[in-house]
């Protein structure tokens, strides 16, 4: 858990903030009020993956039409392919329908108390030449209101940055890391400021907003990574105090690298969230290692989350022990786990039949119980510190991603404190 010399719970607050229809809890450390205490209570969320910004994996049937092409592999191709208007069209009904106030009712009634939505830079700041289309605030500007109604906080998450942060299709534009480059790092500056404005009246709900997702660390300059951080951060706060800041470790190791930067301990910053993801099916070793091995990793992570010096969510991870789920890796591509994923070095492990799509039904007995044992180890170890939000709540064919599915399967825990097979990271 955290030390006190870094974090101090100094007071309990009540104040109005936002459009709060009654005085919220709020906490106060050092000079700031945020409407969750990450201090002592554990974030238990889900990711709104596939939402605002398009996964072919999550969505398929949105990229079916490109699938023997493979012109259109994400957000950006697809709003180019189909032009602003007809983009505009299938997105805003899409926008409407994949997550809707019932969801939200849903994720409450499991016990949940966050949800993670992720937002490219182009919903609120787009540039001049994008082919990508607008309205995704209307939707989201509604789902405050549903969130509030069912007793969750939102992490919202720039989950796409100007030239790509990492490359890949969840970051809006498949293909090369261009962020750094140009005017990239300062127009993205200017999409969280007008993020953080846009919901600065409701900090009762927005409690935090993630600076970016997954920078790819060993493609970006590390030292001007943290100065946006910084930046991010000032800028982010200067929207209004009661936001906590979010920033992602980079694939970085979490436990060391990070710790001494941005702790009030060492600069003055407050209410600093580390944000690491756990995923173990994208080597071809992970998708090889068998279901005590995943636990028993799993496992492991716990003591080195307790370890370090900020906040610290797993704000990504899966029951997936392959990468069988369509399209996962990319439209059109394989998978590691039986070998068809190209120049992955990766050979066969087993075949994906009735892991690749369909529902949590579809999975067979082993399957269902192997991925069970999992997501409570998981559970256990990232509650060694402030929290998990799963990736995703929902996929059209994704069965080990799905949370909505698993949970009404009984094989994801509701409420979330609860276990099938307690004990394992004890043992």
């Amino acid at each position: 858990m955290l030390s006190n010399t870094f974090l101090h719970l100094s007071a309990l607050a009540v104040s109005f903030l936002g459009t709060a229809q009654s005085a919220p809890l709020t906490f106060r450390l050092g000079k700031r009020d945020v409407a969750f205490d990450y201090q002592n209570d554990k974030v238990r969320g889900v990711n709104l993956g596939g939402w605002f910004v398009l996964e072919p994996w999550i969505t398929p049937s949105i990229f079916q039409p490109w699938a023997t092409s493979m012109t259109v592999v994400d957000e950006y191709t697809y709003t180019q392919t189909l032009g602003k208007d007809a983009a505009s069209t299938a997105l805003t009904n899409h926008w409407n329908t994949w997550i809707t106030e019932d969801d939200f009712t849903q994720i409450g009634q499991n016990g949940l108390n966050h949800v993670r939505i992720p937002i490219g830079y182009w919903a609120v700041a787009p540039l001049d030449g994008d082919p990508y289309v607008q309205g995704q605030l209307d939707v989201l500007d509604q789902a405050i209101g549903w969130a509030r109604n069912a007793n969750l906080s939102i992490l919202l998450d720039l989950h796409g940055a100007p030239g790509s942060q990492n490359g890949f299709d969840n970051s809006g534009r498949y293909g090369p890391v261009d962020w750094q480059q140009g005017d990239t790092v300062s127009q993205t500056i200017t999409a969280l400021q007008m993020l953080a404005q846009h919901y600065s009246g409701d900090t009762d709900v927005v409690t935090a907003i993630e600076l970016l997702n997954e920078p790819l660390g060993g493609s970006l300059n590390l030292d001007e990574l943290k100065t946006f951080y910084q930046s991010g951060y000032e800028t982010v706060t200067g929207a209004s105090g009661n936001y906590a800041t979010c920033i992602h470790d980079a694939f970085q190791n979490f436990e060391t690298y990070w710790n001494g930067f941005m702790t009030q301990a060492s600069s003055g910053d407050q209410n600093v969230i580390l944000d690491t993801h756990q995923y173990q099916v994208f080597s071809p070793a992970q998708v090889a290692m068998s279901p005590t091995d995943h636990v028993s990793a799993a496992c492991a992570l716990g003591p080195q989350l307790a370890s370090t010096d900020k906040w610290t969510i797993v704000g990504e991870w899966t029951g997936a022990q392959t990468d069988c789920a369509q399209w996962l890796n990319g439209l059109g591509k394989g998978a590691r786990y039986d070998g068809t994923l190209a120049n992955s070095g990766s050979s066969y492990v087993g075949s994906c039949a009735g892991k690749s799509t369909g529902t949590v039904a579809d999975l067979s007995s082993d399957d269902q119980y192997n991925l069970a044992h999992f997501i409570d180890a998981q559970l256990d170890a990232y509650e060694q510190h402030t929290g998990w939000i799963f990736w995703t709540w929902r996929t059209e064919s994704a069965p080990e991603w799905h949370l909505q599915n698993l949970t009404a399967a009984g094989l994801f825990p509701n409420p979330p404190t609860s276990r099938t097979y307690p004990g394992q990271c004890s043992s």
